[in-house]
């Protein structure tokens, strides 16, 4: 089955989920194209009368996420309207400014990084983390090249490879925050587990670690020789406190399907309320 939008196209083995999925890609892209990174109106919001607080998601599709992205979003909007909390999605880069970004408390970034900013959409994201705001990067968010030291201080880690989408065991590692307390103590689950380099900010709290012995980090992409290997620590998710903000990654979250699991999606809200409010759990 072949998938065409724009300058993108797929090819999507058939089944009837992933039917489904491709005509959302269809529908993601349909949105965005047209309309592009030209303007910063680009975007989904969810009102509520009385908002807990503001959430910006922004995504920039690339050639891994396309087809996770809208299955994210539309998932998204259902929490937003669970949890009563306002949500804006956008693609367009020009919605970082200081102007826009004064209406947000939380700032999501899905799969995307800082790489396609300029320095005076950099300097508003910097403005709106030490003014107290928060961050949240879900999965491809730690997936940097070309980004400036800072966004990599706010993350916390950088990503350096990942073996093929298997099955491992997670350990909760700290069930006194709001994106665990709801978690097992162990955690069957099948993603695409990123392997990290050093902190690179001190004073990280990690949340969930993946038992390396339960998969195979060899199980490497093509002819390609890298491991993932990080030995007996193996973190999966962290959050912390960084230049007058807050800072939630979690690393799950590459195939659509997970977007659909009820303990996932709550295991990012709760990265998201405490972004939002500093809230833990005692």
């Amino acid at each position: 089955m072949s998938c065409f939008g724009g300058n993108h196209f797929f090819i999507i083995k058939t089944s009837v989920m992933q039917k489904i999925n491709c005509l959302l890609v269809l529908i993601f892209i349909m949105m965005i194209s047209g309309r592009g990174h030209a303007q910063p109106d680009n975007r989904f919001r969810q009102p509520h009368s009385v908002n807990q607080f503001e959430v910006l998601v922004y995504t920039s599709p690339d050639r891994w996420h396309n087809i996770s992205e809208p299955v994210a979003l539309l998932e998204f909007q259902e929490m937003a309207q669970r949890h009563a909390f306002g949500m804006t999605w956008t693609t367009v880069n020009g919605m970082f400014n200081d102007r826009a970004l004064e209406q947000f408390d939380v700032i999501v970034f899905l799969h995307s990084t800082t790489r396609d900013f300029n320095d005076e959409q950099l300097q508003s994201f910097k403005k709106f983390i030490r003014n107290g705001g928060g961050f949240v990067g879900i999965h491809g968010a730690s997936a940097m090249t070309t980004e400036c030291d800072w966004y990599r201080q706010l993350v916390g880690r950088v990503f350096t490879y990942h073996p093929e989408e298997q099955t491992a065991v997670m350990h909760v590692v700290d069930k006194n925050h709001p994106s665990t307390m709801h978690l097992p103590d162990r955690w069957l689950w099948t993603d695409e587990w990123y392997a990290f380099g050093p902190e690179l900010t001190p004073g990280l709290n990690y949340l969930l670690t993946v038992d390396e012995s339960t998969y195979d980090p060899r199980k490497t992409w093509g002819d390609d020789t890298r491991i993932a290997y990080m030995g007996d620590f193996h973190p999966i998710a962290w959050y912390h406190e960084f230049d007058g903000g807050r800072s939630f990654q979690t690393s799950l979250g590459h195939m659509p399907s997970l977007y659909r699991d009820s303990r996932f999606l709550d295991h990012i809200y709760g990265g998201i309320f405490w972004a939002a409010t500093g809230l833990g759990v005692y």
